[in-house]
């Protein structure tokens, strides 16, 4: 989380230094965004028991990240998060053991808060479908993991407008993803992975 408190306290302290502008919104908003993976790399019981302990772990690290969002009103809008497949380092017993892809889409529904003037808190809740390749990379291609991960996403940030289109953005994201990972073919337990995504971008509005 020192991540976080650091890109947090960035992004404040450049906000502290734009006027409130008063503007005519469009509908469209697209962000780019520098964002940390940080995974939780929580271990199923079945996995500890089935490694004798040994953890496995994803390798948390720095990915880019566009969204495209779309205000049905001046309060209500869908963001759709996207980025290239990304590669991820897996660690067992903190060797590193292999590399697979990750390309983890979320659609979210967002609520923005808009009686702060050019500072625009919001809230957002949805899905995050991840997709895994180079699956069996792991182990010299005797481990592997599941082909693909669903779950729930959960958002908080705030743009700050600093001219008619252009805006600063910080944002937080928890998504819920797990995978199975298997030996041999047989599955010997999963890695609750829940990344937390902390990220610090800009934003163009038309």
């Amino acid at each position: 989380m020192q991540h976080s408190l650091k890109l947090i306290a960035l992004g404040l302290g450049l906000c502290a230094g734009f006027p409130v502008l008063a503007q005519q919104e469009g509908s469209w908003l697209v962000r780019g965004r520098a964002v940390y993976l940080d995974f939780d790399n929580g271990q199923s019981s079945t996995l500890k028991r089935n490694l004798a302990g040994t953890k496995v772990e994803a390798d948390s690290r720095w990915i880019p990240e566009v969204d495209i969002s779309y205000f049905f009103t001046r309060n209500i809008a869908a963001e759709l998060v996207l980025t290239y497949p990304q590669k991820i380092h897996i660690d067992v017993g903190g060797q590193r053991a292999g590399t697979i892809k990750a390309l983890p889409p979320s659609l979210l529904a967002q609520y923005h808060f808009t009686n702060f003037g050019a500072f625009k808190p919001y809230v957002g809740a949805g899905l995050n479908y991840t997709i895994f390749s180079r699956r069996s990379n792991i182990l010299g291609h005797a481990a592997s993991v599941s082909k693909n991960s669903f779950g729930l996403v959960g958002q908080v940030g705030f743009d700050y407008a600093f001219s008619r289109n252009w805006s600063f953005n910080v944002d937080a994201k928890y998504v819920q993803m797990d995978t199975d990972v298997k030996v041999l073919g047989q599955k010997v337990g999963s890695i609750d992975l829940n990344p937390w995504l902390i990220g610090i971008g800009v934003g163009y509005r038309f």
